[in-house]
């Protein structure tokens, strides 16, 4: 892809030779349920921007194309892809696991889970086939929103235990072969944060720019800067009559954005980054990373942007002018010196942005979360609605087929973020062992690095959650009373609130079927998921056809095939709907064909010339029979 620069008289098909461009109207589309051939072939690509605004009836206005010229417009270098070998790397070929403390293991009966308790639970993982743990914050936090809100980055919430317990914890994941990446929330911190109560409090604070101020847009406390909208609803603004000023959050009211613009705070922000790498961390999860550059002057967020994404002002901040600055500037003062991995949390970036990221030669990040995939076009989290996997497969295959030889993917359907994927798509439960193999399939055979969920490997569900009560989220219960503020009855609030809440993914893991799944001796939390006496750890280490046992087999396939790794990726079938088919080819390790039913109805199997060998199942079917719901094969070509 060539450097392009897009202006008002640009055609829409060549806002395609910008990275940006590609990727927006690609989400756009997306969402509406098409694609790209919408701009490619037809009548439409030939339009040009400065015409959208006449054709949308003033609904899309100048300010709106100023505002994306802005985007697609600060990153001028594009995407190199010159068919490079891939470079091996361990975390190419590693399988994560991530753990969200509090609900992984108590080990005090507290009912917090705590770091001597996932301690107890490494030969567990060991055993699973993990070969690196990604651990949700364990930073002293006020726990507004579960230690996102981190108050001081180099001490251990007490909950969790203490610094000598986390040495204790690296040194024995060290120990079996396995490394720890901490999560690391740089975008913002808690307003309990000493940095923050000295910028309030001290008018002569060395501080008082590590954050985000501004003044009302009528001088007083009443109107806020601008109009963007928190992400946990409301305002993204809190005054502070202490200032004079408002302060910004694009999260909950105690989550206040760092000022990135401030260079002394950037290498404060370093200097924390270092002395977690000096202990011997492996590397780090950055938690929405691509948010930390913000438009300058922080403009109104354009209303029909906001009523798109949900939010007013993301297009201020989702890829702001100055991210990759920080990017390179933040990998050369710290990952760089130790050789350390980095996932960056990018929300609403697309795979050629993601490729200006990740590309080895740029120096920015190892890999990016991208979240495309993770709703059905035109749905959103909270709607409660039956997940396709169809054109899911479709877009993460967008990524096995383009994202070129210098960057790497991650494969992940769940995390502590989203409503279980399995209830998503069997909300009944009725395929629900068939569709965790399949997802599992997936993600072993897919190029890219596995991330598998705390609880995925044994197929748990979403929770009951029966009243407002049973939740314990900020961004759930702040969405309820926004719902009912906006005329929702509590029970139609509620309805939403139970489709979309991160607690689905946060009830404890379930170890056993005792008292409270094995996870406490006491009161848990939160609310154990009533299903765990059928569905927990143990009672799948003894089924030998269970979900978790297929876990371990497929993990260690591909362990055991660099094919499967580092492989070509081919699809069988270009125009697949209802059935996936693809083949990984690796010299020295030969040919693997993969075939995955997205349906819960029969469907027809892809005959093939070729002769070879079943190597794994997630269904005991009649293979010269239509594919059963959800069946997924793993073949070896002989």
């Amino acid at each position: 892809m060539e450097s392009f620069t897009v202006t008002k008289e640009t055609k829409l098909k060549d806002m395609l030779k910008s990275p940006a461009g590609h990727d927006i109207l690609a989400k756009a589309l997306y969402s509406a349920g098409l694609d790209l051939s919408v701009i490619t072939k037809t009548p439409l690509g030939s339009l040009k921007l400065s015409a959208v605004e006449k054709l949308t009836m003033g609904k899309i206005d100048g300010k709106f194309i100023d505002s994306l010229l802005s985007i697609l417009n600060s990153e001028k270098e594009a995407p190199l892809d010159d068919g490079a070998p891939v470079e091996p790397k361990w975390w190419k070929e590693a399988v994560f696991y991530q753990i969200y403390p509090r609900s992984f293991c108590d080990s005090n009966g507290d009912g917090i889970g705590d770091l001597k308790g996932i301690i107890s639970k490494l030969d567990y993982l060991k055993n699973l086939g993990i070969n690196a743990i990604w651990c949700s914050p364990i930073y002293d936090s006020p726990n507004d929103d579960n230690g996102y809100d981190i108050r001081n980055y180099r001490k251990i919430m007490e909950e969790f235990g203490s610094m000598e317990d986390f040495d204790l914890l690296l040194s024995e994941i060290h120990k079996r072969d396995m490394r720890l990446i901490m999560d690391f929330v740089i975008n913002h911190s808690s307003d309990e944060h000493e940095w923050f109560q000295s910028a309030v409090h001290d008018e002569n604070s060395p501080y008082k720019d590590y954050y985000i101020w501004k003044d009302g847009k009528n001088g007083d406390g009443v109107t806020p800067p601008n109009n963007w909208d928190s992400i946990f609803s409301g305002s993204a603004w809190n005054y502070y009559p202490e200032r004079k000023q408002w302060a910004l959050h694009l999260f909950s009211k105690k989550q206040m954005d760092l000022n990135w613009e401030n260079e002394k705070l950037r290498h404060e922000l370093y200097d924390m980054i270092n002395w977690w790498l000096e202990k011997g961390v492996d590397g780090f999860r950055l938690d929405v990373i691509s948010f930390i550059s913000k438009a300058p002057g922080l403009p109104d967020g354009q209303e029909l942007i906001g009523s798109l994404m949900g939010f007013r002002g993301v297009e201020h901040y989702f890829y702001g002018p100055r991210l990759h600055e920080y990017l390179r500037e933040m990998n050369e003062n710290t990952f760089s010196k130790f050789d350390a991995f980095t996932v960056g949390e990018c929300q609403g970036t697309g795979i050629e942005m993601s490729k200006l990221m990740t590309g080895d030669y740029r120096k920015e990040l190892s890999v990016v979360f991208s979240f495309d995939h993770m709703d059905n076009p035109g749905k959103r989290r909270f709607q409660e609605y039956k997940y396709d996997l169809r054109p899911m497969a479709k877009e993460l295959v967008k990524w096995q087929l383009h994202y070129g030889s210098h960057c790497w993917p991650v494969v992940f359907f769940e995390n502590h973020d989203w409503p279980r994927m399995t209830s998503k798509v069997c909300p009944d439960g009725f395929y629900r062992d068939e569709m965790s193999k399949l997802l599992c399939v997936m993600q072993m055979t897919f190029k890219g690095t596995p991330f598998v969920y705390q609880g995925q490997e044994i197929g748990m569900t979403n929770s009951e959650f029966r009243m407002m009560d049973d939740f314990r989220d900020v961004e759930s219960l702040n969405r309820f009373k926004e719902l009912c503020a906006k005329g929702k009855t509590p029970h139609e609030a509620y309805r939403v609130v139970w489709a979309g809440s991160r607690d689905h993914a946060r009830t404890p893991m379930q170890w056993n079927a005792e008292e409270n799944a094995g996870f406490t001796t006491g009161k848990p939390w939160i609310e154990v998921n009533p299903n765990y006496k059928s569905i927990n750890v143990e009672a799948e280490e003894k089924n030998e056809n269970s979900v978790l046992n297929f876990f371990k087999k497929l993990i260690a396939l591909r362990h055991e095939h660099p094919a499967l790794v580092y492989g070509s990726f081919t699809l069988y079938n270009e125009k697949f709907s209802d059935v996936l088919t693809y083949f990984r080819t690796l010299e020295g390790d030969g040919e693997y064909f993969i075939e995955l039913n997205l349906t819960a109805k029969r469907a027809k199997r892809t005959p093939i010339t070729k002769e070879y060998t079943l190597i794994a199942t997630n269904v005991n079917s009649d293979k010269t029979q239509p594919l059963t719901p959800f069946e997924a094969n793993v073949y070896k070509v002989n």
